[in-house]
C-alpha cells in the first residue's frame, strides 16, 4: 500500500495478511474483513485465536480476512527500540501501572519522553502515516484485492472507530458492517477542542465510569455468592467491596512482591474484559494478595498456532495510531488534578484511565490524515451496531452514540458484561448477526440479548440446588 495515499507514488508499505476459507464454500457468500481492536491489535494472531467465536454460518459462508494494520506486528511496523533487549529494558525502567505520587508520575513522564525521541529518531514519516483514516483506505484496498463489490466487515473496540471511518469516506461500498462495543465518534476527534483538549481520549469516552460501574458489578456478584462460586466473596456486596477498598489501600503502602498497587489496578481493570475465565482468576489474584501471597500466574489454555506468532507490539505501535489521531493534552502538569478528578467519578479506575494516554504528551507526531467527520453520510446499507452493558473499555453510551451518530444505524444491546459481545459470547447476539452479515436483516428496534453464562454460580442452598444460574433481579436493567 501506498505510505502517503496523497502522494502514493511514493514510499509503500506492506501489510500481513491472514485468511481463513469458508468451511461450506458451496455456499460462500464473499469475505469478511476483521478488525480486532486496540489500536495496535495484530489482526494476524488475533482473528486465529478468535476464530471459533464467530458465528458458526458465518464462518461457514464467509472467508475471514484479517491484517496487521499499518504500523502494526508483521505489518511495516513502528518500533522505535535497536532490539528487543533494548525494548524490554525500557519497559522495566518505568513504574507498572498506575503511577503513584510526583516521583513514579515524573518517572512514567520522562519514560515516554524517552520513547518519544527514539520514535522521532527512526522513521518520524511511518509516524505521520498510520492513522485511522489511512488504514481505512488501506481496508478498502484489501475489499479490492479481496475481489467483493462491496465491504462485509465486522470490528471490535477501536475497529468500530475505523469502521465508522471507511463508512464514512466510501459509504457507497458497505455490503454489511457490524460495529462491536464503540468508541464515540466525538469523544474520538474532540473536535470542537482539539488545540486545547481538556480530558483524554478514555476520558471523554467515559471508561473512568465504566471500568468503575463494571467493578462495581463484579464486586457485587462475587459477593452475592460463597467462596466456592467466587474466591474473593466476603459474604455479601458490600463486605466485598469494603475488602477489595481495604486491600487497595493495603498496597499502597505493603506492595506483595511485585504486586504494587499501581500494577494491581492495572491488572483489575484489563482482568474485567473477558468474563470467562478472567472475572474467577481475577477473585483468585485478589485472594491472594489479601492473604499476602504472590498470586499465581492464570493456567490459560494455549492460544492456537498462528503463522506470526509473536510479533513486536510495543507501547509504540498503539501510542502512534492513538496519539497521533486523537487529541490528548500535553502539559503533564494537568494530569494529577485530571487523576482526583477521574478518581472521584471512577475510584481506582479512573486513576488507571487518566494514565493510560501518558505517551501521547510527548508524542512527537500529528497524523498527517486525520477523519475529522460527519459521521452521518448515508451508506449503500445499514449498519449493525452492538453494545455491551457493562463493558470496562468501550462503554454502553458510547455504542449509543455511535448508533446516534451514523446516518442509518441499529443498536442491538448486550445486557453482560465485559468488553466485546464476541469474546463474552451470547448465542442471541451471534444469531443476529449471522442474519444480518449473511442476508441484510437487522434485528427489531430495541432488542436485547443476554450473555449466555453469568460470571458467577449462584450459591447452593441448603439442602437443595442453585437455580436461576446466578442472574438475579439486579442483574439486567
Amino acid at each position: 500500500m501506498p505510505l502517503d495515499y496523497s502522494n502514493p507514488g511514493r514510499r509503500t508499505i506492506e501489510l500481513a495478511v491472514i485468511k481463513r476459507k469458508a468451511t461450506d464454500p458451496g455456499r460462500r457468500i464473499g469475505t469478511l474483513l476483521f478488525n480486532p481492536g486496540g489500536p495496535g491489535g495484530p489482526g494476524t494472531v488475533q482473528m486465529p485465536q478468535n476464530y471459533e467465536s464467530f458465528p458458526r454460518e458465518v464462518r461457514e459462508r464467509f472467508d475471514i480476512v484479517s491484517w496487521d494494520p499499518r504500523g502494526i506486528g508483521s505489518s511495516t511496523a513502528v518500533n522505535c527500540f535497536a532490539t528487543p533487549g533494548e525494548a524490554a529494558a525500557w519497559e522495566a525502567g518505568k513504574p507498572a501501572g498506575v503511577p503513584v505520587g510526583a516521583q513514579q508520575r515524573a518517572a512514567v513522564i520522562a519514560a515516554y519522553q524517552d520513547l518519544a525521541r527514539r520514535c522521532q529518531g527512526r522513521d518520524p514519516e511511518l509516524l505521520r502515516h498510520v492513522s485511522t483514516a489511512d488504514t481505512a483506505r488501506d481496508l478498502e484496498g484489501l475489499r479490492q484485492a479481496v475481489g467483493d463489490a462491496q465491504l462485509t466487515y465486522l470490528g471490535i473496540s477501536y475497529g468500530t472507530i475505523l469502521g465508522a471511518t471507511y463508512a464514512n469516506m466510501f459509504p457507497d461500498r458497505v455490503r454489511a458492517m457490524v460495529l462491536d462495543s464503540n468508541i464515540d465518534p466525538q469523544a474520538w476527534t474532540n473536535h470542537a477542542s482539539d488545540a486545547d483538549p481538556r480530558l483524554t481520549t478514555f476520558l471523554r469516552m467515559g471508561l473512568d465510569r465504566a471500568a468503575a460501574a463494571v467493578l462495581d458489578r463484579f464486586l457485587t456478584l462475587c459477593g452475592s455468592t460463597d467462596t466456592a462460586g467466587c474466591s474473593f466473596s466476603a459474604g455479601s456486596p458490600k463486605a466485598t467491596r469494603d475488602r477489595f477498598d481495604q486491600l487497595m489501600r493495603r498496597l499502597r503502602a505493603h506492595p506483595v512482591g511485585e504486586w504494587t498497587y499501581g500494577r494491581t489496578v492495572a491488572d483489575v481493570v484489563s482482568s474485567l474484559y473477558i468474563v470467562h475465565p478472567g472475572w474467577t482468576d481475577l477473585a483468585g489474584r485478589l485472594r491472594d494478595l489479601l492473604q499476602g501471597r504472590v498470586p499465581k500466574p492464570s493456567a490459560l489454555p494455549p492460544a492456537p498456532p498462528v503463522p506470526h506468532p509473536n510479533p513486536y507490539v510495543g507501547d509504540e505501535q498503539a501510542s502512534a495510531v492513538l496519539c497521533g489521531d486523537s487529541p490528548n493534552p500535553r502539559d503533564p502538569a494537568v494530569y494529577p488534578a485530571m487523576e482526583e478528578a477521574a478518581a472521584r467519578r471512577g475510584g481506582d479506575a479512573g486513576r488507571y484511565w487518566t494514565w493510560a494516554t501518558a505517551p501521547c504528551i510527548s508524542w512527537p507526531a500529528v497524523a498527517a490524515d486525520r477523519y475529522r467527520g460527519p459521521w452521518n453520510r448515508p451508506t449503500a446499507r445499514p449498519i449493525l451496531v452492538v453494545g455491551t452493558r457493562y463493558d470496562p473499555a468501550t462503554p454502553y453510551t458510547d455504542s449509543q452514540a455511535m448508533a446516534g451518530e451514523l446516518a442509518d444505524a441499529r443498536l442491538l444491546t448486550h445486557e453482560g458484561y465485559g468488553h466485546t459481545a464476541l469474546i463474552n459470547p451470547s448465542s442471541c447476539v451471534k444469531t443476529y448477526e449471522s442474519r444480518y452479515l449473511v442476508d441484510g436483516t437487522l434485528p427489531p428496534a430495541g432488542t436485547t440479548c443476554r450473555q449466555d453464562k453469568p460470571p458467577f454460580p449462584a450459591p447452593k442452598p441448603v439442602g437443595g440446588v442453585a437455580t436461576g444460574g446466578g442472574w438475579t433481579a439486579d442483574t439486567v436493567h
